[in-house]
């Protein structure tokens, strides 16, 4: 449990392979889904100076040209809420309970520079996402999207977003969450240029092959 966590110690806990919620930092490197079956845990980051979007990313930014969008501090508000709750009805497993599970109670007070990334189609809010900023890196924290505009993919949308927001500001690396080395739902990770994998036994991040 930390209040309060530098820019430059961000990065290195991110390096690392440390995530957290709230004021809870935490790393582990297995996991089992709900039948039991086991998983290996890989964190994953984005080389910066490798990225660019793939051909169906870019078919992503096409379809999502009429979007405006705005990078705000973070806060955690009702429509927010409502959104996360609509959300979350799309899944079948390992079933988030609330927001605040995710960023703490009030994430505009830190432990770290959290902000708030929201798209809108004309005044209506669409998606909305959680990036913690760091002194040459980003992570991303959590991203949800209204269920009836699936076919715009926004989850990958507000992802190539933060991209833009990291090469906007110079930053080195992207931390996109963490993937699996078995199939998961997170697979989508896996396919942005650029992308590494912490090797936990060797101690290293090692490129992904594709």
């Amino acid at each position: 449990m930390c209040d309060a966590v530098p820019a430059e110690v961000m990065d290195a806990l991110w390096s690392g392979g440390w995530r957290h919620f709230g004021k809870l930092y935490f790393r582990y490197d297995r996991q089992e889904t709900e039948d039991g079956t086991p998983q290996t845990v890989t964190p994953l980051r984005i080389r910066m100076e490798k990225w660019q979007p793939t051909k169906s990313q870019r078919r992503v930014l096409r379809r999502n040209a009429d979007l405006r969008w705005e990078m705000l501090p973070a806060k955690i508000d009702d429509e927010l809420r409502d959104m996360f709750d609509r959300h979350k009805a799309r899944f079948r497993e390992n079933i988030p309970e609330k927001l605040e599970n995710f960023l703490g109670d009030t994430p505009e007070t830190g432990p770290c520079d959290c902000r708030l990334l929201r798209v809108f189609a004309h005044d209506q809010l669409l998606a909305a996402s959680f990036l913690d900023v760091g002194q040459r890196a980003a992570s991303s924290v959590y991203a949800m999207f209204e269920p009836e505009a699936a076919w715009r993919s926004l989850g990958i949308f507000t992802m190539l977003l933060e991209l833009e927001f990291a090469r906007e500001h110079s930053l080195e690396f992207l931390y996109p969450g963490y993937a699996t080395e078995e199939s998961s739902v997170y697979d989508y990770k896996k396919h942005f240029k650029g992308v590494e994998w912490l090797d936990f036994e060797a101690g290293g991040w090692r490129e992904l092959p594709h």
